[in-house]
């Protein structure tokens, strides 16, 4: 799955709109599992978001909270989302482990550190490359430093600023990672044809599946 989403990509779809009102943000790019995972744990991040905003304001005003059809709905939603998310990993996980021994989250470390490049703000800092895998940085710093160890990544200080260490693939990891993407992008299709069968996830992998380019 590659491609960019732009502002008229979706065509006529509405836009879904958060608990208080405003739009949920569409992804910029939904290029593979990497990206598909960050958008799926973005738009749970935003449900939580506005389900702990509505029940602090109920608190505020000494409200109870009512179990409306509304707020059902945005908790299903939340938990259909987290299944999704669960179910892609793990059949992700279970293939890349098998056929290469990594997995998703050295996966989607080498992934982001392999597209780096060498013009301006091509180089990712450790809390950026953090950012990128939606990791704290103190686990992507325990993880880069298991790969560096397997002979995977490298560092070297910025030729710019001699305070600045950045991470970068080897020719190990590029061989590995060549070898990996075709089990991960089918570990990926896999697992949303099966979850397509379930029918409360059934339309997220539509809206997934919307993301990738036509052409």
């Amino acid at each position: 799955m590659t491609g960019v989403l732009r502002g008229g990509d979706i065509g006529s779809r509405p836009r879904p709109r958060s608990l208080c009102g405003g739009p949920l943000p569409a992804p910029t790019i939904i290029a593979d599992a990497v990206t598909c995972k960050r958008w799926l744990l973005q738009w749970r991040a935003i449900l939580i978001h506005d389900e702990t905003r509505v029940r602090l304001r109920r608190r505020a005003h000494s409200c109870p909270a009512p179990r409306t059809p509304l707020w059902l709905s945005l908790a299903q939603g939340w938990c259909a989302l987290s299944a999704l998310h669960s179910r892609i990993e793990t059949h992700i996980e279970r293939a890349l482990q098998a056929h290469h021994e990594l997995s998703v989250r050295e996966f989607s470390v080498l992934d982001v550190l392999n597209r780096q490049h060498s013009g301006e703000g091509g180089h990712l800092r450790m809390n950026e490359v953090a950012d990128a895998v939606v990791l704290s940085q103190s686990a992507t710093t325990r993880l880069v430093n298991r790969l560096e160890d397997r002979g995977l990544l490298t560092r070297y200080l910025c030729l710019t600023d001699r305070r600045g260490i950045y991470t970068d693939v080897t020719d190990a990891s590029r061989t590995l990672l060549e070898e990996a993407r075709p089990t991960n992008d089918a570990a990926l299709r896999e697992a949303l044809r099966e979850a397509s069968n379930r029918s409360e996830l059934a339309p997220l992998v539509a809206a997934v599946e919307s993301l990738a380019p036509t052409s």
